[in-house]
């Protein structure tokens, strides 16, 4: 199966990091989104991106130019009807992407592949209600798409080994590093470094330590890039949540029961960065 051109539905943080990868290895894309606004702030904080990329002398001004001609937005999913390959982004709501899905599917050509970002969501599920399971799969990438590495492939029940060689041919074009899992909640990645959050959410909640000092001991004592909290806040504790919830719906073991105080921050809309509030203020 050949890839020339991808579909990608949602422009937020994923959704154009994704275009912004993906332009810049060659394939023609076309963004959609019901938001005419998202779709030209989309634009905008790709070029952005890019502009950094080319100021740390990561990529030329020619493949900058090129990248952003690969690029084309659109407020209408007919526009996908010749895509090669239509990824769906949209926010981890189950219902919504299959109602995301179905719309798509009454447009896109017959040998188009689909693939989810989801971080949490069964694969198996998403594609039983498509036409084409076989050609199904997940796409897991990593925030922010642009300077991560990794990106998951969730192989379903009825994903055929031949989309599974193609995608990771796919991923692999991006410089991306590919590693397998298979169809369980939260798949590999998630299922690790959510609890890790969860459990330094709870720290916090119980007064073990506040959130400097969390983060801090992450940091200094474990080596990460980034404390707990303040990766909380960079994902969007609705996220966290969200997947979370996939946890300890799917496995019904209690420890992966939500942190309270997870819950209350995003019923007072605290969702991190994108919200301006969260565990810090920004």
């Amino acid at each position: 199966m050949a890839i020339e051109s991808v579909g990608i539905i949602g422009a937020g943080q994923m959704g154009n990091g994704i275009a912004h990868v993906s332009a810049l290895a060659g394939y023609k894309v076309i963004l959609v989104d019901i938001s005419q606004t998202a779709l030209e702030n989309a634009l905008k904080t790709i070029e952005k991106n890019l502009a950094r990329q080319l100021e740390k002398q990561k990529i030329s001004q020619t493949q900058m130019d090129v990248a952003l001609r690969n690029i084309a937005i659109n407020a209408d999913v007919a526009a996908l009807s010749d895509v090669d390959l239509l990824i769906e982004a949209a926010t981890e709501d189950f219902d919504l992407k299959i109602r995301i899905l179905s719309n798509a599917l009454k447009h896109i050509k017959q040998n188009c592949l689909l693939a989810s970002n989801t971080s949490s969501l069964s694969i198996t599920k998403l594609a039983s209600t498509t036409d084409r399971p076989e050609k199904f799969i997940g796409l897991h990438f990593m925030n922010p798409v642009p300077i991560m590495k990794l990106v998951e492939l969730i192989s379903g029940a009825a994903t055929s080994s031949e989309t599974m060689a193609t995608l990771t041919h796919f991923a692999e074009s991006l410089g991306k590093t590919v590693a397998k899992a298979e169809d369980y909640p939260g798949f590999i990645a998630n299922r690790i470094l959510m609890p890790m959050i969860n459990e330094a959410i709870y720290t916090l909640f119980e007064g073990v330590g506040d959130v400097e000092a969390i983060d801090t001991c992450m940091k200094l004592g474990m080596g990460h890039p980034m404390g707990p909290l303040q990766l909380a806040d960079f994902i969007g504790l609705d996220t966290c949540l969200a997947v979370m919830n996939v946890l300890h719906d799917g496995f019904g073991d209690s420890k992966y029961r939500p942190c309270p105080l997870l819950v209350k921050y995003v019923d007072a809309g605290w969702l991190g960065v994108k919200s301006g509030r969260g565990f810090y203020s920004y």
